[in-house]
C-alpha cells in the first residue's frame, strides 16, 4: 500500500469530507489534523490500495497532497495531476518537440509511436492573427484570410499534429481565445471517470490560465517545457504554498468597473508580495460580482504575482453554468456533488471562511477609475491623476516610471498627414486603441458598457481620429453575438471599433504597422488597450507608453486623442448646437449595462457558436496535412524545422561539467521581461531574423512575427534579445545591442554571442531582481541557449564542450515559471544573497567567471565561481543554485531505455538537525527541553512528527558526544538563518573538525560516525535541513580588491 499524507484546515472543510467520504465506502477509518491560526499539525497517514490508487489521485488533484509515497518511506514532494491547455504560440514549439522525440527514440532504436501525450491536451490557435486591417466591415475577413496565407505551414503542421498524437484536441483559428474559450466551453468544474466524481483542474503553457479559478476551478501558468513533461507523464511537482486570504466587501459604485477593481487588486497585491502563493477571495463582498468579474481578477493573477487567484463556487457558478449553455443534468450533478463534500460556499456565512496564512481586505466601495502604466500592469494611476503622472513620467530619469526627457524636448510636435488630413502628434497622443484579450472582452458588464458608451458618443456627434488604430478583438465569437442583439455594434463602428478579429492580437504585440512620424520624431506616443500587459516593446515597438484600462475607458481616451486629459475639467468634443460634452455625459450606470446583460447574454447563444467550434472555416477542412507518425521535415521550410535538441542524444546521461572563462554577453537591470528576452511580434527589418529570412527570398511583409516563427529555432535564436526597449548597462541605452568585451565593439546580441562562439568562449547573463517575469514563455530559454548553435555539430546537454548560447544566469531572483524553464533547458539559474547583486559586489560584468559545478549538483547549493579581472588575480565568490521546482526532462530517455533517470527537482533534503552551536557548548540545557524546543519548531512548518523525531535524536547524540570534548576543541563560529519555511544551519563548528588537520584522524572519524552525512561532506559548507523558494542562499567571500575611489560601493562581505 501507499502511504498518502494529508494536511486539513478544520473538521468541516471540504477536503475533509471528501476523504471521509471516501474512507467510508472503502471502510477505512480516515482523519485529518485541524490546523489552528498560526499553527500546522503533522499530517496522519493513510494506507491505500495499491488497484485504487491512481483513481484516487485524480479525485485528489486539487487537495493538500503533503506527501506520497511507499509504506517505510517518504516523498519529498508534492505531486498534483492536470490537464494541459496551451495557446498555439506555444502549442507549434510543443509539437515540433514532440515531433524530434520521435525522430530521437526511432534513432535509439525505440518506438517513436510511444510519443504520445498520456493526458488529455487542448490547443487552442489564438495568437496567429493580426491587426493588419481596421476601421473596415470586411476587416475580420481580411484578417483573417492574411492570417491562413502567412500561417498556411503552421496550420498544416497542427493538422498533422492532432491525427498523429493520442489525447491532442486543436481547436481551429477563429474559435476565440484560448483562457475564454475554457472558459465559456472547455471547463467541466466537476469530471466522472472510473466511478469517481472529481474537481475539475488545468495547468496551461500560457500564464493567464488562472483565469479558469474565476469558475473554481484550480488551475495556472506552467514552462511549456514543464508542461511537455506534463503531457508525457510527469507530475507537477510543487512545495505546499502559503495560502492568502483576500477579503472583499462592500459594493462597486456606479461608475466603477470589475477593469478597475482588478487593477486595483493587481497593485495591492504586487505591493503585499504573493509569489509562489495562492491567494484566494472571499468575503461578502464577493458575492456582488458576476463570474466574469472574478474571471478577470483571476485572469490578472501572474501580474499581481500569485500562483492562482481562486474564487470558490457557489450558486453564481451554477448560474454561470446555465447561462453558458452547459448540459442541465451535469449542471444538477456539479452542484449536488460539491454541496454534498462541503464545497460550495456562502460568501455571506462568515463561519465558512478558511484559515489562512495571512488576510488582507479590500472594500470595493474605495476602488476608483483607473489606468495602469506606462510601463508596467501594477504600476496604477487613477484616472484624475493621469495629466500630473504623464507629465512627470516624461521627464523622470529612464526607468519604469520614466522617459528621460529633457525639457527642451517636452514640446516636439509631428506632423501627419493621413487620409489628405492634417494632424499634429505629440508626447502622449494616443496611436492605439484597442478593446483586445480575454482579461476584458470575457466580461459582458464592460464590453457592453462600452457598446452603450459608444452609443451616447455617437448621438453626441463625437468621433475618433482616423489615424488611430483602434480595433475590436473579441475573445470568442459569443461577444460578438451580444454586442449585435444588443444594437451597439453599429456604434462601436462609427468610431472605427470594428470587429477585427477572435485573438489575442493587439494585446500578444500583432498590432500591425503605425504612421512613420511616431518613429521618425522618436515620440512617446501611447497606446491604451483593455489588456493585460503593457511592457515596454510588447504591444508594438513605437507606442513607448503603453496603458490598461476598461474598454469604455479606451474609448474615452481615443475619442480625446490623448492620454494627458483632464476628463473633469476638459471636454471629450461638442455636440450638434455646440455644447461641451465631458466623460460624464456619456458613462453608463452599473446597473443599467447589468440590466442590459441579464436581457442579452442568453445560452443560445453559446450553444450556436460552440456547437461548431471543432470544425473551422472552410480555410481549415481544405488543408491537407501529412498522414505518417514521423514528420516529414522540409529543409527549406522557413516556419517549421527539426530542432538541434536531441540531435546525437544517447542513451546515457552526459554528466555536468564546469563553465570555464566564460564571458558576460549580457548586463541587465531588474524586472526583464520574457518579451525582454524572447518578444513575440513584428520582426525589425534590420534584425538578424529579418536578415536570415531575407536571405531565403522573404519580403519583409512576409516576415510575419516571431511568435509565429517559433517553429524555426534558426529565427528563434537569432529573435533572443531582439527587443529594441531592451536596456544593457553595456550600452546605457534601449536597444538589442551589446559590447563584445575583447574588441570593444558594440554589436547585435547575436552577433556578439557568434563571435564569443567562434572563439570558444562560453557565455553567462548578469541581471537583477525578477529575471523573466511575464508571459510563460518557453523559447525564453530556448532562445539564450540556441543562439548561434548552428557552428557546432555535436550538441548535448550540460555538457561544457558544445559552446553555444549562454549557460549560466546570476540573478537576485527569478520567476518562478522562467526558472522552471532554465533549469529544463540546462541554463543554470544562480542566484545573490538577499540584499546583494552585481552592483553592490562590485562585478561589471567584464570579468571571466569560471563555475563549479559539481556532477552530483543539489537544489540550493553552494557554487563556486572563480572570477579573473584585466587588472587583479584570481578571486572567488559563492552563489545559489537555484534549482527548486525545475526539472531536467528525462522523458525521451526514459521512452527509449525503459528505465527511470534521476532527475534533481523539487527535493527536501533532510542532512543534519542540530540546534546553535555555541548554546551547546557554553550552557547546560535539558535534553527533553532542546527535544521540544527543536520540535516545535519543526511541526510548526508542517513537516511530519517521525522524521523530526528521528533527526532531533540524532542531533541531540551528537551534541552530547560534542559536550565531552575539550571546549578548546570547538570554534564556536557557528552562523544559524531562518527562513519564512526554512531553517538552514551553517555550521562551520563541524565542517572544520573534520577538514582541520588539527584533529585526529580518529576524532574526525567519530564526528562521521555520529552524522552519518553523505560521502563529501569535507566539501559541504550549508547543510540544508528543509528547502524552498525562501531559502537562505549561499554566500559571496574573497570579493576582488577595489580602489579606495570605489570602495564606498562595497558592502562588506559575508563570511
Amino acid at each position: 500500500p501507499y502511504v498518502v499524507a494529508l494536511g486539513g484546515r478544520d473538521t468541516s472543510s471540504k477536503r475533509v469530507r471528501m476523504i471521509e467520504g471516501i474512507g467510508r465506502q472503502k471502510n477505512i477509518t480516515m482523519e485529518c489534523g485541524r490546523r489552528p491560526e498560526n499553527k500546522v499539525e503533522a499530517p496522519r497517514c493513510y494506507a491505500w490500495p495499491d488497484t485504487e490508487l491512481s483513481s484516487f489521485f485524480r479525485w485528489l488533484d486539487t487537495c493538500s497532497i503533503l506527501a506520497v509515497g511507499r509504506l517505510g518511506r517518504v516523498a519529498q514532494s508534492v505531486r498534483y495531476f492536470f490537464r494541459e491547455r496551451r495557446s498555439d504560440l506555444t502549442g507549434v514549439p510543443a509539437v515540433v518537440d514532440f515531433a524530434a522525440m520521435r525522430d530521437a527514440v526511432k534513432e535509439l532504436g525505440g518506438d517513436p509511436q510511444k510519443i504520445n501525450p498520456i493526458c488529455p491536451s487542448d490547443l487552442v490557435i489564438d495568437h496567429s492573427i493580426q491587426v493588419d486591417v481596421s476601421r473596415t466591415s470586411d476587416a475580420l475577413q481580411k484578417n483573417q484570410e492574411i492570417e491562413f496565407e502567412r500561417n498556411k505551414e503552421r496550420f498544416m503542421f497542427l493538422k498533422w499534429g492532432a491525427q498523429a498524437f493520442r489525447n491532442m484536441l486543436i481547436v481551429p483559428p477563429g474559435a476565440g481565445i484560448c483562457h475564454q474559450v475554457n472558459l465559456e466551453y472547455l471547463a467541466r468544474v466537476v469530471f466522472s471517470q472510473d466511478g469517481f466524481l472529481y474537481p475539475d483542474s488545468v495547468v496551461g503553457t500560457d500564464s493567464h490560465t488562472t483565469m479558469i479559478n474565476g469558475l473554481g476551478v484550480l488551475g495556472w501558468g506552467v514552462g511549456g517545457i514543464e508542461a511537455e513533461a506534463v503531457m508525457l507523464g510527469q507530475a507537477i511537482t510543487m512545495l505546499v504554498p502559503q495560502v492568502v486570504g483576500y477579503k472583499i466587501i462592500g459594493e462597486l459604485n456606479q461608475y466603477a468597473t470589475s477593469t478597475d477593481l482588478v487593477l486595483t487588486i493587481t497593485k495591492h497585491l504586487r505591493q503585499l508580495g504573493v509569489v509562489n502563493k495562492f491567494v484566494e477571495f472571499f468575503g461578502p463582498g464577493v458575492e456582488a460580482l458576476s463570474i466574469a468579474d472574478r474571471a478577470t481578477i483571476s485572469n490578472m493573477c501572474p501580474e499581481y504575482g500569485a500562483t492562482v487567484g481562486f474564487f470558490p463556487i457557489d450558486d453564481k457558478s451554477m448560474i454561470y453554468l446555465r447561462q453558458t449553455n452547459r448540459d442541465e443534468k451535469k449542471v444538477r450533478v456539479v452542484e449536488e456533488y460539491l454541496r454534498a463534500v462541503k464545497m460550495f460556499r456562502d460568501f455571506k456565512d462568515s463561519s465558512q471562511d478558511p484559515v489562512f496564512s495571512e488576510i488582507v481586505t479590500l472594500d470595493l466601495a474605495t476602488v476608483q477609475s483607473s489606468v495602469s502604466g506606462p510601463k508596467r500592469p501594477h504600476d496604477r494611476v487613477s484616472v484624475t491623476d493621469m495629466p500630473v503622472d504623464f507629465k512627470q513620467c516624461l521627464t523622470n530619469k529612464v526607468g519604469f516610471k520614466g522617459f528621460g526627457l529633457s525639457s527642451d524636448k517636452l514640446e516636439v510636435s509631428a506632423p501627419l498627414v493621413y487620409e489628405g488630413q492634417e494632424y499634429t502628434l505629440k508626447h502622449g497622443s494616443v496611436v492605439i486603441a484597442a478593446i483586445t484579450s480575454c482579461t476584458n472582452t470575457s466580461n459582458p458588464s464592460v464590453m457592453l458598457g462600452a457598446g452603450i458608451l459608444a452609443q451616447k458618443a455617437v448621438e453626441a456627434g463625437l468621433s475618433v481620429a482616423p489615424y488611430i488604430k483602434t480595433s475590436l478583438s473579441p475573445g470568442s465569437g459569443v461577444v460578438t453575438y451580444y454586442l449585435e442583439e444588443s444594437g451597439v455594434i453599429p456604434y462601436l463602428q462609427k468610431l472605427g471599433f470594428d470587429v477585427v478579429g477572435y485573438g489575442c492580437m493587439t494585446c500578444i504585440g500583432n498590432s500591425g504597422p503605425l504612421p512613420e512620424p511616431v518613429a521618425e520624431y522618436d515620440l512617446v506616443c501611447s497606446g491604451v488597450l483593455s489588456g493585460n500587459r503593457n511592457f515596454e516593446g510588447r504591444i508594438h515597438p513605437l507606442t513607448r507608453a503603453n496603458y490598461l484600462a476598461s474598454p469604455l475607458l479606451v474609448i474615452a481616451y481615443a475619442i480625446a486623442g490623448r492620454v494627458d486629459i483632464d476628463f473633469e475639467k476638459e471636454p471629450l468634443g461638442r455636440n450638434s448646437v455646440g455644447k461641451d460634452v465631458f466623460l460624464m455625459d456619456i458613462w453608463p450606470l452599473r446597473d443599467a449595462v447589468q440590466e442590459v446583460e441579464r436581457k442579452f447574454v442568453i445560452p443560445a447563444m453559446f450553444k450556436e457558436v460552440y456547437s461548431k467550434i471543432e470544425c473551422g472555416s472552410p480555410s481549415w477542412r481544405s488543408l491537407e496535412a501529412p498522414e505518417s507518425a514521423l514528420y516529414p521535415w522540409d529543409d527549406a521550410s522557413t516556419y517549421i524545422q527539426q530542432p538541434p535538441f536531441f540531435k546525437d542524444m544517447t542513451k546515457e546521461l552526459p554528466s555536468l561539467k564546469p563553465i570555464e572563462n566564460a564571458h558576460v554577453l549580457l548586463n541587465l537591470g531588474d524586472s526583464v521581461t520574457t518579451d525582454h528576452i524572447s518578444p513575440a511580434g513584428s520582426i525589425a527589418r534590420n534584425s538578424p531574423a529579418a536578415r536570415y529570412l531575407a536571405k531565403r527570398g522573404l519580403t519583409p511583409r512576409e516576415f510575419n512575427s516571431y511568435g509565429s516563427r517559433r517553429g524555426n529555432d534558426s529565427v528563434m535564436a537569432r529573435g533572443t534579445f531582439a527587443n529594441i526597449r531592451l536596456v544593457n548597462k553595456f550600452i546605457g541605452k534601449s536597444g538589442p545591442k551589446t559590447i563584445h568585451i575583447p574588441s570593444g565593439q558594440s554589436l547585435d546580441v547575436y552577433d556578439a554571442a557568434e563571435r564569443y562562439i567562434k572563439d570558444n568562449i562560453p557565455l553567462i547573463a548578469l541581471v537583477g531582481k525578477d529575471y523573466g517575469s511575464g508571459s510563460s514563455r518557453d523559447w525564453a530559454a530556448k532562445g539564450p541557449l540556441l543562439l548561434v548553435w548552428e557552428n557546432f555539430i555535436n550538441i548535448s546537454w550540460f555538457s561544457s564542450g558544445a559552446l553555444k548560447g549562454i549557460k549560466a544566469v546570476i540573478a537576485e531572483s527569478f520567476e518562478r515559471i522562467h526558472r522552471s524553464n532554465l533549469v529544463g533547458m540546462g541554463i543554470v539559474p544562480l542566484q545573490y544573497l538577499p540584499g546583494q547583486n552585481a552592483e553592490s559586489l562590485g562585478l561589471t560584468g567584464k570579468e571571466r567567471f569560471t563555475i563549479d559545478i559539481p556532477p552530483d549538483c543539489r537544489p540550493l547549493q553552494e557554487i563556486q565561481i572563480h572570477l579573473e579581472h584585466f587588472t587583479t588575480p584570481c578571486n572567488t565568490l559563492d552563489l545559489k543554485l537555484n534549482l527548486h521546482e525545475g526539472k531536467i526532462n528525462n522523458t525521451v530517455h526514459t521512452k527509449a531505455t525503459n528505465h527511470q533517470q534521476t532527475s534533481i527537482s523539487n527535493s527536501t533534503i533532510f542532512f543534519i538537525l542540530a540546534t546553535r552551536a555555541k548554546r551547546i557548548c557554553s550552557e547546560e540545557e535539558d535534553l527533553n527541553k532542546q527535544h521540544q524546543r527543536c520540535f516545535k519548531a519543526f511541526t510548526s512548518r508542517g513537516y511530519p512528527k517521525h522524521i523530526i523525531n528521528s533527526q532531533i535524536n540524532r542531533a541531540l547524540s551528537i551534541q552530547e558526544y560534542i559536550k565531552k570534548q575539550p571546549s578548546n576543541d570547538i570554534p564556536l563560529n557557528t552562523q544559524y538563518y531562518e527562513g519564512p519555511e526554512t531553517l538552514i544551519f551553517i555550521l562551520n563548528k563541524y565542517y572544520n573538525i573534520l577538514t582541520s588537520s588539527s584533529h585526529t584522524k580518529s576524532s574526525r572519524q567519530c564526528y562521521k560516525n555520529h552524522i552519518q552525512t553523505p560521502p563529501n561532506l569535507r566539501n559541504i559548507k550549508v547543510l540544508i535541513l528543509a528547502t524552498n523558494q525562501d531559502a537562505v542562499p549561499a554566500k559571496f567571500t574573497n570579493l576582488p580588491p577595489h580602489s579606495s575611489a570605489d570602495s564606498h560601493k562595497l558592502n562588506p562581505p559575508m563570511k
